[in-house]
């Protein structure tokens, strides 16, 4: 969470809830959005002083507003230009599939069913975003930048699709009484 936060706060200065809303919008595919982790890289990250904050009262409310560091952004750019770790992929809605055998017949097509609604749902999403920045000519100061913000928008929409198209496989074998 903190390499996101500190790629935000690069692009640009930020609130907590500024913060907190864009990750939701594309980035919690990668990481939780929970205030409780976004405080908590916040935390780390101030400790380290990648990153500091300036206090204003906007409309009589109390604001902390985040920036990243001159050495936040060495940070940054040393961890970005690094070769991509290689993480074991997860997927925790397995682990419910894996002891599905144990759940009572009759509601296990509606758990699936369930799911693949969050799953379609999460993808259209991502699909009207990759639809919309697929018609939008970005600056050339931001081509690099947001090409590549794309292309993790065009990731998500894709594993969504593979999500859906391999549970609504699982729900035509529980109807065909194969599973």
């Amino acid at each position: 969470m903190d390499k996101i936060v500190l790629g935000l706060l690069l692009l640009s200065s930020r609130t907590i809830y500024q913060l907190r809303e864009r990750i939701d919008k594309g980035l919690n595919l990668m990481y939780s959005s929970s205030m409780g982790n976004i405080q908590a890289a916040i935390k780390k990250l101030l400790s380290h002083g990648y990153i500091s904050y300036e206090e204003v009262t906007d409309n009589g409310k109390y604001k902390k507003i985040y920036s990243i560091t001159e050495s936040g952004k060495q940070h940054f750019l040393q961890w970005i230009n690094m070769p991509i770790e290689v993480q074991n992929i997860r997927c925790p809605e397995l682990v419910k599939v894996y002891f599905m055998g144990f759940s009572d017949k009759e509601n296990r097509e509606d758990i699936i069913e369930q799911h693949l609604s969050f799953l379609k749902e999460q993808h259209s999403l991502l699909d009207a975003i990759c639809k919309e920045a697929e018609v939008t000519e970005p600056s050339e100061e931001n081509k690099d930048i947001l090409n590549y913000q794309i292309l993790s928008a065009f990731y998500g929409r894709d594993l969504y699709k593979f999500n859906i198209d391999w549970f609504e496989k699982v729900i035509k074998k529980m109807r065909k009484g194969e599973i």
